[in-house]
């Protein structure tokens, strides 16, 4: 039943034991292999009492019927090995009937039943073999509430049901559940060899009703299971006839309201799930979620969480839109209707199945599982992303489907805040940007004087070059440049109003300096003759061209220096789209260019040669200069007294 090599490598098991029998110790395994992290390992007694047991162990022969008969219900076979003198045998993990029993809610106690009933059913109508010792003892059950069928080292063929076999095996089996009646029934040559299961059933249902009263007591708990009572009077007059031939079949135990209950139709439906067609999946699917929200959530979690998550539902087109996001989507809180399961709930039932799913490299499945997992994966704990689902997300970044690779970024971005962009990403990382938000103050600034009137300072206060190279080449002093704009989208002082507040106040000061002025003056001398206000314009000339030649030479020597500096900005009325003016470029401001006069000789007047010597002071006074285009002036021979 096999050898030293067929043993798991790295399977560490527990020395403390489970459960110790008459025939074996049962222990925990933790082993890596495949879809199992925990197993359950029986180590078998070498040497054990009775002639029942000269050619085979009761472990071996336990380990042979789990290799034969296969069911969702039946203890599931792992594999089997000899060390020493001891034979071991590895199954699914499970635990002891005995153990959970009192723990059980009604609901998992029927489901259980009915699971252990489906089991008989197959050994009987498939197999035709007999179990003989149906009862608590031979009761396993899974990690999510799945009652399995195990016990088989007394199952016999129909036809190897003899007297001389019940004697042998009657010392070991459970008494209660041994039918008076079988001696006599076998001596009276009975066509019903499923008799002495039946009576057991029947014992283990009774069982069953007191372990439900036990639960009433200790939880105050009511019944909630229909058709119980008469289940309780089926299996009390009619499984434990006198008359074996007026027993009902184990089959026609399954059509009984008791495991009609809607819960049981649910869980009978998971399971079957291969067997049934789109359309039954597709109406079975579309009212599901409505009909668990009727039962206990725990009870729910616990005992069908599993069947909710397998491949089967995953992969169902009509699970994914209606099942899925309801199963996979914790309530916030506990009035919420969008989740099936509150966070507790999901975090212990749910999660430990969620990790064993995110190992298995299906890329549907793993979409379907990115899909939802920023409602879900808070309920994770640090270590549990950092160490389970973070590496398995890292390896769907380098797989060749681009949607896997783009939900998976996704998922890992919602990752950064929880684990960090260090954990995350690795790598050193650099502050590459800045933050370019404008920096806002608590005082308003100081106006800035207007690039017009710094240009009319310089006009106004020429000074000599030298003494401007010397003031510019000094490094202590500043450069009044135009201060940088701020971003686009700054409110306050930059905005487009205070600009062309600004700018009109400007134009005004120097509308008054343009035309204003010279109108003042006109109106303040009203005697002044016409020779006094050309003479007047001359002067002015002459003073705006020796400014003009002074402005001149402080730029050139300002660009002698080749001072690199940053061009300065337009105005902010220039930048604003709105109010935007056209823009002309001036290089000298000639204050008096609209006052610069036209003299032209007339015609009519004939200098008198003779008389050129004898001008008086007021003709020199007012007398214009020669121009470069060699012609008569102003006339001396006429009278401008």
């Amino acid at each position: 039943m096999g050898n030293d090599q067929s043993q798991f490598s790295g399977i560490d098991v527990k020395e403390k034991a489970v459960e110790i029998t008459d025939f074996w110790s049962h222990h925990s395994a933790n082993i890596n292999f495949g879809n199992f992290n925990k197993l359950s390992v029986f180590i078998g007694e070498p040497i054990v009492d009775g002639s029942l047991w000269l050619k085979q162990t009761p472990l071996e022969k336990s380990c042979k019927n789990l290799m034969i008969y296969r069911h969702p219900c039946i203890l599931k076979y792992v594999s089997s090995w000899q060390k020493g003198s001891k034979f071991h045998v590895a199954v699914e993990d499970v635990r002891p009937l005995s153990h959970v029993l009192l723990s059980q809610s009604s609901l998992q106690l029927c489901i259980g039943l009915h699971s252990i009933l489906k089991a008989l059913c197959f050994l009987h109508e498939r197999a035709a073999v007999s179990h003989n010792n149906i009862c608590i003892a031979s009761i396993y059950v899974t990690k999510d509430g799945s009652w399995k069928l195990g016990g088989m080292e007394y199952l016999c063929k129909f036809n190897e049901i003899t007297h001389d076999y019940l004697n042998k095996i009657k010392t070991f089996r459970y008494h209660k559940a041994i039918d008076p009646n079988e001696q006599k029934t076998l001596i009276g040559n009975c066509d019903r060899y499923d008799f002495i299961d039946l009576y057991a059933y029947s014992i283990l249902v009774y069982l069953y009703a007191y372990s439900i009263l036990v639960c009433e007591i200790f939880k105050n708990k009511s019944d909630d299971i229909p058709a119980l009572s008469a289940f309780l009077d089926l299996c009390k007059n009619d499984l434990q006839n006198i008359d074996v031939n007026a027993r009902p079949k184990l089959t026609t135990l399954l059509q009984h309201p008791f495991f009609n209950h809607d819960f049981i139709q649910i869980h009978c439906f998971l399971t079957e799930l291969p067997l049934k067609s789109d359309n039954e999946k597709s109406n079975f699917f579309s009212m599901l979620i409505e009909k668990l929200k009727s039962f206990d959530e725990a009870t729910v979690a616990k005992q069908l969480s599993g069947l909710l998550l397998s491949r089967m539902v995953l992969l169902n087109k009509t699970a994914q839109l209606t099942v899925i996001p309801f199963v996979l989507c914790p309530k916030e809180d506990a009035v919420s209707s969008n989740g099936l399961f509150s966070q507790n709930i999901f975090k212990k039932y749910l999660i430990p199945k969620l990790l064993d799913i995110f190992c298995v490299r299906d890329a549907q499945i793993r979409q379907l599982l990115l899909n939802h997992f920023i409602h879900y994966m808070n309920c994770f704990t640090y270590d549990e992303l950092q160490s389970q689902i973070l590496p398995e997300l890292l390896v769907g970044i380098k797989d060749t489907n681009d949607h896997l690779v783009a939900i998976t970024l996704r998922a890992l971005a919602d990752l950064v805040p929880i684990l960090g962009a260090a954990t995350v990403i690795g790598g050193k990382r650099a502050k590459l940007f800045n933050d370019g938000r404008p920096i806002i103050h608590s005082t308003k600034r100081p106006r800035r004087p207007s690039r017009r009137n710094q240009e009319i300072d310089v006009s106004i206060n020429p000074t000599p070059s030298s003494s401007n190279v010397t003031e510019i080449s000094d490094p202590s002093v500043i450069l009044d440049l135009p201060e940088r704009p701020s971003p686009d989208g700054e409110e306050g002082e930059t905005s487009t109003e205070g600009g062309e507040i600004e700018a009109e106040e400007d134009i005004d000061n120097w509308e008054d300096w343009d035309i204003n002025d010279e109108t003042r003056d006109i109106s303040n001398n009203p005697g002044m003759s016409l020779s006094e206000i050309v003479s007047s314009n001359v002067d002015n000339s002459s003073a705006e061209d020796e400014e003009r030649d002074n402005v001149q030479t402080v730029e050139t020597a300002i660009n002698d220096l080749n001072i690199t500096t940053k061009n300065p900005l337009p105005n902010i009325l220039e930048l604003d789209i709105k109010n935007q003016k056209d823009a002309t470029k001036i290089d000298d401001f000639d204050f008096f260019q609209d006052m610069e006069p036209v003299i032209q000789s007339s015609n009519y007047v004939v200098e008198d040669l003779n008389d050129k010597g004898k001008k008086s002071e007021s003709d020199k006074k007012f007398s214009v200069v020669e121009s470069d285009h060699h012609e008569d002036g102003w006339g001396d021979d006429l009278d401008w007294d």
